[in-house]
């Protein structure tokens, strides 16, 4: 009996780790095989993959991203194979499993829950006896009736063999995103989230666990994702990861979610002290600030505690910090996540992800939709459309927001013109994303692509429209960041140099000649004169950039030159200098 095992990933660099663990506890009695796709994979590409492979048992991992490409795939391989057995898993199915049954009559199974035992059981009774009667956490068909069969009890993890150790991964490894879990379960009580209904935590062997990861780090991988919950939660457990990580990392990143305001400060100290810059990356839910609104969806969260976390970790300068928001929580209207957006933004994450509340199956918050007027997508992802206090015009207005939002802070295109906007010419950081995503979508912007030279004119047309005062400063601002996102020299700017070339030429043969004018830093480059014309550009910004960027005055009683070299080797970031023009003219 051949079983195939598949899902679609929402990006090709993402693996599923879900399928990995049931080949793992099934590969020692049956012929599992994985094949992964994604939602972007034509259906046909996909179905006429899987129809060569010819399985009999044919099972897949679903989501709320992937479960309507997944029905279109099922219904097309039962109308070509009637005979395959077709086995759904995972947290979209988990809940409601009669309506699934239901709706798509082509699923001869479904496992619910935690899978791995399940399933191997219901491989064993399809290949001998047949009586899924015995099949506990299992939905099966007899006759007309679908039958329900009560939850198993949870595995003992160690039962389960590594996920991670199979050799046809080898080769993907460096490209691609590992997940990797030391804990099932969640100890909090959120009730828009799936991690709430199971109760109680579990963990893995903390000596299987090192192996496993120094086995991934050995082979290759490059990013390495944390999928436990609350990753923290347990002090000592969490600590020993951190430091066996920090002992062992060579080069690999790892990402965790973790709880900010529950998290220790000697754990925050230890790791200001001894994590390499760039090794971590914290993922922390803040959700919302309004007190009302986490105390009824259940979320225990002390803001002034995950603060201090946040910040302590930002000035380590060691790990980069991504926050989550959900617009859309019972009792938040627009000005209250308008306040909930800017206490976030204000402790300067590196990246802000704006989400919407979905109401996901089996959750305590599609229980109560009704109790705060929710209307929602019938179909996955089942995103709100609006409630009682936040109607569907405000939400499309935050959904401007987070548009712009992505393009210009989470992408880290221009920060410096952003930081000086958001400090000097907007009442705050909501304001700013707002009026710009008004703005963009009133230019029909959201309709048509764009190069990065469009982000930074778009910009520019916004702000001139507004009538935004000092635009030679924030122009300054523009051209350095527009510099700083090119690895090489680039071939194309969107404004008219300040410099004749001429003068340019002039000022390239005086710094080749004398580059101690410059710095110290910009001598020991020792560049000639030939490569600064192939590798640096010059622009005059109208104020001193080094006292902008150490106290946030601007000076505009001298303008400096600005050189901005980009390093022939790409690995290596673009770097500037600045030098007052005054200074060059005495010489």
């Amino acid at each position: 009996m051949k079983v195939l095992v598949s899902t679609l990933n929402a990006k090709f660099i993402h693996t599923s780790l879900a399928l990995r663990y049931l080949k793992a506890f099934c590969e020692k009695d049956f012929d599992v095989e994985i094949s992964e796709y994604t939602i972007k994979d034509p259906v046909m590409n996909v179905v006429s993959d899987i129809y060569q492979k010819a399985p009999d048992v044919l099972g897949f991992s679903c989501y709320i991203w992937n479960i309507e490409e997944t029905i279109h795939i099922i219904k097309m391989i039962k109308k070509i194979r009637p005979e395959i057995l077709i086995v759904l898993g995972g947290p979209e199915v988990s809940y409601d499993t009669d309506y699934w049954m239901e709706r798509i009559p082509e699923v001869d199974f479904i496992v619910m829950g935690e899978g791995e035992e399940t399933f191997h059981q219901l491989l064993t009774e399809i290949s001998t006896t047949r009586k899924y009667h015995f099949v506990y956490g299992v939905a099966y068909r007899k006759e007309q009736e679908v039958i329900l069969m009560p939850g198993r009890p949870k595995l003992k993890l160690d039962d389960i063999p590594s996920p991670h150790r199979f050799k046809e991964d080898l080769p993907s490894l460096a490209n691609r995103v590992v997940y990797f879990e030391t804990s099932r379960g969640c100890p909090f009580s959120c009730q828009f989230c799936l991690s709430s209904i199971e109760v109680g935590v579990r963990y893995f062997d903390m000596e299987r666990t090192k192996a496993d990861l120094l086995y991934l780090i050995d082979s290759g991988a490059k990013l390495i994702k944390f999928v436990d919950r609350t990753f923290n939660i347990k002090r000592d457990y969490a600590m020993e990861i951190f430091e066996f990580l920090i002992q062992n990392h060579r080069g690999t990143v790892f990402q965790f979610e973790i709880t900010a305001d529950i998290m220790r400060p000697e754990v925050l100290d230890y790791l200001a002290e001894n994590a390499p810059p760039g090794t971590f990356r914290f993922e922390i839910g803040v959700q919302s600030t309004n007190d009302t609104t986490n105390d009824l969806v259940q979320r225990r969260q002390n803001f002034f505690k995950l603060s201090r976390t946040v910040s302590k970790v930002k000035n380590s300068l060691k790990i980069d910090q991504h926050l989550d928001l959900i617009a859309g929580l019972p009792e938040e209207d627009y000005n209250s996540f308008r306040k909930t957006f800017n206490d976030v933004f204000e402790l300067g994450p590196e990246e802000l992800q704006l989400g919407f509340l979905k109401m996901l199956r089996g959750t305590g918050m599609r229980n109560d939709a009704h109790k705060y007027g929710y209307i929602y997508m019938d179909h996955a992802p089942y995103e709100i459309l609006g409630n009682d206090i936040l109607p569907f015009t405000d939400l499309i207005r935050i959904k401007r927001v987070e548009d712009v939002l992505e393009k210009y802070w989470n992408a880290h295109r221009m920060d410096h013109t952003v930081k000086h906007l958001i400090a000097n010419e907007f009442a705050s950081a909501f304001d700013f994303f707002q009026e710009f995503g008004d703005f963009w979508e009133g230019r029909g912007w959201q309709k048509i692509g764009h190069q990065l030279e469009d982000l930074f004119t778009r910009l520019r047309e916004f702000l001139l429209h507004r009538g935004t005062s000092k635009m030679h400063i924030i122009e300054g601002l523009m051209k350095l960041d527009y510099f700083l996102g090119h690895k090489y020299k680039p071939r194309k700017i969107w404004w008219d140099f300040t410099l004749e070339k001429s003068e340019q030429n002039a000022y390239l043969k005086l710094i080749a000649e004398q580059p101690e004018l410059v710095s110290g830093d910009f001598q020991s480059l020792r560049i000639n004169e030939k490569d600064l014309h192939k590798h640096a550009m010059l622009e005059v910004l109208p104020f001193a950039l080094q006292t902008y960027l150490q106290s946030g005055h601007i000076d505009e009683s001298s303008k400096e030159l600005l050189v901005v070299h980009f390093p022939p080797d790409a690995q290596k970031p673009a770097s500037y200098y600045t030098m007052p023009l005054q200074q060059l003219a005495t010489i």
